[in-house]
């Protein structure tokens, strides 16, 4: 079942992130992070075994610009379109807002180009890097995710 986040969720939210942090998928996020944007996610819930599998955030970043990210599928749920389904709903929000350029800055390109994607150089997305790059510990020369941005 596919949901919106709860203030309940924030803590397995925030444990799924570090998880794959851990394995290098993406960034850390604190726990206040987390709290901060709780609006922001969905989250995909097994109602069988009353445990959220997947998580995903859309952040709106400008007038015309919002971010996939934070999205993260339990690897025993994984390949089953929960991702893709997380992903599509975050869009689905981005386009009610009136938000037509969504991108995600990923280390997932192939998953990212299944679902429409296309890889940019991430100086096409200066609001972005004022917004959240300039703080990243990787900026500006480590940085090794890929851009990636639908236009709708």
């Amino acid at each position: 079942m596919l949901r919106k986040a709860r203030i309940g969720d924030v803590k397995t939210i925030h444990r799924l992130i570090n998880l794959s942090a851990g394995k290098g998928e993406m960034l850390p996020r604190s726990l206040m992070d987390i709290y901060n944007s709780l609006r922001d996610f969905f989250v995909s819930y097994d109602e069988d075994e009353s445990v959220v599998v997947g998580v995903c955030a859309m952040n709106i970043i400008w007038e015309n610009l919002a971010e996939i990210r934070s999205l993260y599928v339990d690897e025993d749920y994984r390949k089953k379109g929960i991702g893709k389904e997380l992903v599509e709903a975050c869009i689905s929000e981005a386009i009610t807002l009136e938000l037509f350029r969504i991108f995600s800055l990923t280390y997932k390109k192939e998953f990212f180009t299944r679902v429409g994607f296309k890889e940019v150089d991430r100086a096409t997305l200066p609001e972005k890097i004022w917004a959240d790059c300039f703080r990243c510990s990787k900026y500006p020369d480590y940085c090794d995710e890929v851009a990636m941005i639908v236009e709708l």
